[in-house]
């Protein structure tokens, strides 16, 4: 089963990249399913079910237009208006309480000499993950196709800690964001390795709405340091938490989605997926 959800999510990655590269042409279901040598029926219920909204509607959420569209709604205020405008609905990630913790500087230093970090392995829409937790909160995930390679990656960041592969309930309440509805989740909790300027800008990130985007400069405003979108994007870049920590959510300044740390297509894949969420809600919300 696991075989054929690899299959199928590669071949809806396939099918975003190349929607992502031919979006001006406006390709119909049947150019996109014949690049995948699928029947059209089987994959528009195949991209349905993975992206949670039809190829057409999906095409619609995610050309330059869409993106361009988001960041002019609100002029450079963007951040601030999208926060104040009623987006209160269960399907919003702002709703959900997410909390930053720093680790102490001994913690830092150490290398997470006396941290014990649980971790595993999951899916979710968007692939393979890892998670990991210490006893304070979620200190990583990230996507992955090599189990060996991505876990040797968390252990670079604490390589003195304790490690335990087991599933805690930390790690199952931030998974449930994908699947389940948001207004039943506890309070998620972060336990970061950062400098000061790295926590902040993550936790400028938690303040982009569900279904909004945001550019480097605005994130700068945000933080009252608009000239320091360089260290911003390294901070952005360095960003250890995929999804709960929305670093998809940022675009640059001409709209263009820019370059995702794990995947440029998986990040298209996520602003759509985000978009059609809130559109839904929203329309149940009239």
């Amino acid at each position: 089963m696991k075989g054929q959800q690899n299959t199928d999510f590669d071949r809806i990655a396939d099918a975003i990249f190349y929607l992502r590269k031919n979006f001006k042409t406006q390709p119909s279901l049947e150019d996109v399913a014949g690049k995948l040598r699928l029947s059209p029926h089987h994959f528009q219920r195949m991209f349905t079910d993975w992206a949670g909204v039809s190829p057409k509607k999906f095409l619609q959420y995610t050309t330059l237009e869409y993106a361009k569209g988001l960041l002019k709604e609100n002029g450079s205020s963007l951040l601030d208006t999208a926060l104040d405008s009623g987006l209160s609905g269960t399907g919003r990630l702002h709703d959900l309480f997410i909390n930053i913790e720093g680790m102490t500087p001994g913690e830092y230093k150490n290398g997470g000499k006396d941290l014990s970090i649980n971790y595993s392995y999951a899916e979710c829409p968007f692939g393979k993950l890892l998670v990991a937790s210490t006893p304070k909160g979620i200190c990583y995930i990230s996507f992955f196709e090599n189990e060996k390679k991505v876990f040797q990656e968390l252990k670079s960041i604490f390589p003195n800690a304790t490690y335990n592969q087991t599933v805690d309930m930390i790690q199952q309440n931030a998974l449930f964001i994908f699947t389940h509805d948001w207004s039943q989740l506890g309070n998620i909790k972060l336990h970061l390795k950062g400098t000061d300027f790295q926590l902040k800008v993550w936790e400028t990130l938690l303040k982009i709405p569900m279904g909004k985007l945001s550019t480097y400069g605005q994130i700068g405003e945000q933080m009252g340091n608009p000239k320091a979108t360089r260290a911003i994007g390294t901070a952005i870049g360095n960003n250890p938490v995929a999804f709960l920590i929305p670093c998809h959510r940022v675009i640059r300044s001409s709209g263009e989605f820019g370059e995702y740390h794990w995947g440029d297509s998986r990040k298209v894949a996520m602003i759509g997926w985000e978009a059609a969420k809130t559109d839904l809600v929203n329309r149940n919300d009239l």
